[in-house]
């Protein structure tokens, strides 16, 4: 899971493990990579904000993927889905999740994206 807001960040975190998830937690994409360059296992899902300072969601998505390419990515944004794809910053038909979102329906679309 990738999320510059640290609240966030631990809400989400605390409920994915709670329903038995392994989770890799970065605040950044650059953090992102260093995590999974050392992590030696299948990685099954990123979920990640779109805008981030430094790298975006979808570029970190683009570059893990060389490293994991079965990886799913679930992005997520408080900006509307709409606008981040009119200006180009997501592709239409990604898998996506608009916050704020309830943890309901933060594992709802875990599991989702996971069985897709």
């Amino acid at each position: 899971m990738v999320e510059d807001e640290k609240y966030v960040r631990l809400l989400v975190g605390k409920a994915l493990k709670k329903q038995g998830y392994n989770i890799l937690e970065a605040s950044n994409g650059v953090e992102a990579l260093l995590i999974c360059e050392e992590y030696k296992n299948p990685i099954h899902l990123m979920l990640t904000d779109v805008v981030m300072p430094g790298m975006s969601g979808p570029e970190l998505a683009q570059r893990l993927r060389l490293m994991n390419p079965e990886m799913k990515v679930l992005h997520m944004s408080g900006y509307a889905h709409d606008a981040i794809t009119h200006h180009g910053i997501l592709e239409k038909g990604i898998n996506f999740l608009q916050k704020p979102f309830s943890i309901e329906k933060l594992l709802e679309k875990v599991r989702e994206v996971l069985k897709n």
